[in-house]
């Protein structure tokens, strides 16, 4: 393994960070250089430096092993996360080390937790950066900068392979070269359209481009301290419904729906599970809340049920009412929400639409091969018959995401977060989130927890985000055969 390989690689991707770091301190400038304009400079200038002697003093390489791809992958996510806190460290305020580490964190993995009792205190360019984090994350760290360097050549396919899961490429049917292309189209065109519609919605420009990057990210970072429920304006919360859902699809899918492609959104059966989850689940919601008397009529309980289901199912996190408040059907349904998630290929995290359909119809054969023993059934996914190292992956895939689950609540108890708190925290992080319930619900932050549990909650959102294998694979690099 050539470990001056890999630092070239990494290099790159700081040179990309420093680039945003650059473009937020722009919007510093213009804001009468706010006080965020000198801390990103210098943070844009130190990561610069550090992405660029790698690239001085170490030859490119035309090809590259996929262990050397798979330790440029995970380590431009951990050096990321590392030179993201650099703005909030010179900056100041709220950010301690630990509290900078976890907004870095959450933003690079679109989580979108946070520290800040006051965001509405961070000056533009440093709340433009918090996006551009979690913008460039929501499509991944290395797989964005495979769409914007050419200068990476044959690497492409290796470091895309590697970057995104198996069940994010099954529906692309085409080289690597063009799925970074199809990814930048879909996610900047998105992007571009929901920033129009949520300006026409009422927000002002910067707001509207913010809370766009965010929601096409599935991130859930604002710029507001309570969230979407600042405007309480039915148009935005509607465009961000839209937003949230559809950046919960998978992006291939997307751009064949959109060029008029055979495998489209309404021929996945994924798809189809994941709407209909969040169709189903917001009506059920909505009726508890309505017969609860939380809200007046049906229609406003099916506006901000639906608005928090899609939310959370969808893993961006943003809020229009503290759904503390609310029934414990409709808690349990946020929960259940939060555990399955939207679909593999888009900017979501979780536990994936994909796995949760294929354990339903792993649960269903069992339940046929009861009956009849002699049978042979196959799983099939869109016509697919799905191979029994598949099924295998994805039935460990859930139980290690719930053993971790269950390992984080303990830790999170053991240091004296109460029960309530450490379950739906760890569920937020692992599954990228964000909200949770009991002192991190919706209206609320995580920072009052205990250094050590914003540690464990950062754990998990990486884990989450590398889908669990990648980063512990990684730790465990120097005994690969």
């Amino acid at each position: 393994m050539r470990v001056n390989v890999i630092l070239r690689y990494v290099g790159m991707i700081m040179l990309l960070l420093a680039f945003f770091m650059f473009v937020s301190a722009g919007i510093s400038y213009v804001n009468h250089m706010d006080s965020a304009f000198y801390p990103l400079l210098l943070s844009a200038l130190l990561t610069a430096l550090l992405g660029g002697f790698p690239l001085i003093f170490v030859e490119k390489q035309d090809r590259i092993t996929n262990k050397e791809g798979f330790c440029i992958v995970v380590g431009s996510w951990l050096l990321a996360c590392v030179v993201g806190m650099f703005p909030y460290l010179i900056w100041g305020g709220e950010f301690s080390v630990i509290n900078a580490w976890f907004e870095t964190v959450s933003g690079f993995t679109t989580t979108g937790s946070s520290i800040l009792q006051n965001v509405e205190a961070l000056p533009r360019g440093l709340q433009f950066w918090r996006m551009s984090s979690t913008w460039v994350g929501g499509m991944g760290v290395v797989m964005f900068a495979l769409v914007i360097l050419p200068a990476l050549g044959t690497s492409k396919m290796m470091l895309s392979s590697v970057e995104m899961s198996t069940l994010a490429r099954d529906n692309y049917r085409y080289r690597a070269q063009m799925v970074v292309q199809i990814l930048l189209f879909v996610y900047v065109g998105l992007t571009i359209f929901f920033t129009f519609m949520l300006k026409f919605a009422g927000m002002n420009w910067f707001d509207a481009v913010c809370h766009s990057m965010s929601a096409c990210a599935t991130s859930g970072f604002g710029t507001k301290n309570t969230s979407v429920a600042f405007y309480d304006s039915a148009m935005i919360d509607m465009v961000l419904i839209f937003a949230m859902g559809i950046s919960g699809i998978h992006f291939g899918l997307i751009y064949a729906t959109v060029t008029g492609k055979r495998n489209n959104i309404f021929r996945s059966e994924v798809t189809l599970f994941y709407l209909g989850m969040l169709i189903l689940g917001s009506l059920l919601i909505a009726l508890s809340l309505y017969i609860a008397d939380i809200y007046p009529t049906f229609r406003s309980s099916l506006r901000f049920a639906s608005f928090q289901f899609v939310s959370v199912t969808s893993t961006s996190g943003f809020a229009t009412a503290d759904s503390s408040l609310w029934t414990p059907f409709a808690i349990i349904l946020l929960i259940l929400g939060s555990l399955i998630c939207a679909c593999a290929g888009s900017t979501s995290g979780g536990m994936k639409a994909n796995r949760a359909l294929m354990a339903l119809k792993m649960l269903y054969i069992r339940v046929k091969q009861q009956q009849h023993p002699n049978a042979v059934i196959r799983l099939k996914m869109d016509g697919v018959i799905q191979e029994a190292g598949v099924l295998h992956t994805v039935s460990l895939f859930i139980v290690a995401y719930l053993l971790l689950i269950l390992i984080g609540t303990i830790l999170c108890t053991l240091f004296g977060v109460d029960l309530m708190t450490s379950f739906s925290g760890c569920v937020a992080s692992i599954g990228n989130v964000g909200p949770g319930f009991g002192g991190v619900n919706s209206m609320a932050n995580y920072g009052d927890l205990p250094a050590i549990v914003k540690f464990i909650f950062t754990a998990l959102m990486l884990l989450g985000r590398l889908e669990i294998f990648g980063l512990l694979q990684f730790l465990l690099i120097r005994w690969w055969k």
